[in-house]
């Protein structure tokens, strides 16, 4: 495995690499890693920045999405952890022609990926030991989860921002789903299924429209990928594995708006709140994650707490550095 110079620039590497799931099946996933100049990347040399124990976190990216947020990196290494991003299968620097953008049958397929990236964040420590912090945003804070109950002891702490741990409105709509979609899921997997399509969150966070942040339309459509009928129902299995409780016994952090605004027309109130997901029904569905669960509601947050404007993100931070102090100093 070879690391290469990235596309968000200086500080950044990242490397591509196949992992072969339960199934037998080679994906291809890509991991990020930020590398500051001040920084040597040495095996056994002490962490300079905390003077502890060598620290990691382990970003994973949500759904039609990838790692792009270099300041979410920079924070992270001020807190004296070395930064990993995860391209997952199907999605950004992994994506492969002629693959369907997004898919995923089964959330357990990314736990391949996911084992080998840890594994290389183990091995730039050398022979000490790294404590991991794992971080998952929405689909990705449901896949980190999920991971973290099937892999105990793998990571310290968990901290998920806006995780999409339940359907909008309850458990019924999700039972409701279920039976509508797996019927489709099991006879045509990949079956693309005619749902409204909205841009709304998008027209928030780029740059191309009315938010700050440079997207790549590839990597990042404004509509996202199409949705298949075998990876909802993916979903739908996990976020039930969730309701019926993960027992997750490290210490866990989930950060949502204060509010939601999911219509189908655009109204400014989605400048200020998360115009994708149900953040009271996530913040009930969380107490289902573990023993220790922190939840944070930001005012004026989106759905990616951390692409909101720069006072909501300044607040975001903060409770995001106090609760790293409490819990993973």
């Amino acid at each position: 495995m070879e690391w290469q110079g990235d596309i968000l620039g200086p500080g950044f590497e990242s490397c591509a690499f196949d992992a072969a799931g339960a199934d037998g099946i080679r994906r291809r996933a890509t991991l990020i890693r930020f590398t500051p100049p001040d920084v040597p990347d040495t095996p056994n040399t002490p962490d300079i920045r905390s003077g502890g124990p060598r620290r990691a976190v382990l970003f994973l990216h949500g759904w039609s999405d990838y790692f792009f947020n270099v300041e979410l990196a920079r924070f992270w290494d001020a807190q004296g952890f070395r930064f990993f991003a995860l391209d997952m299968h199907n999605h950004g620097r992994s994506l492969q022609p002629g693959t369907p953008g997004g898919y995923v049958a089964d959330l357990g397929n990314y736990d391949a990926e996911i084992g080998t990236a840890v594994g290389m964040i183990a091995e730039s420590g050398g022979a000490e030991p790294v404590q991991l912090a794992l971080m998952g945003h929405s689909t990705g804070g449901l896949v980190a989860a999920l991971w973290a109950s099937r892999n105990p002891g793998a990571a310290s702490q968990l901290v998920l921002n806006s995780p999409w741990l339940e359907m909008h409105g309850s458990a019924l709509v999700r039972r409701a789903a279920w039976t509508m979609v797996e019927p489709i899921a099991r006879l045509r997997p990949e079956a693309v299924l005619r749902l409204p399509e909205r841009g709304f969150y998008w027209r928030s966070i780029s740059s191309a429209a009315e938010g700050e942040w440079a997207l790549d339309a590839a990597y990042r459509p404004p509509l996202a990928f199409p949705v298949r009928a075998a990876w909802l129902s993916a979903i739908l299995a996990g976020q039930a594995k969730v309701a019926r409780g993960l027992g997750i016994t490290i210490p866990i952090l989930v950060l949502l708006s204060a509010a939601s605004e999911n219509g189908m027309v655009w109204n400014e109130e989605m400048r200020r709140t998360d115009a994708v997901l149900d953040v009271n029904t996530i913040a009930a569905r969380a107490m289902s994650l573990g023993r220790s669960v922190t939840v944070e509601r930001i005012d004026g947050a989106l759905h990616d707490v951390f692409l909101s404007s720069a006072d909501v993100r300044d607040d975001a931070y903060g409770r995001l550095a106090r609760w790293i102090r409490g819990y993973a100093a």
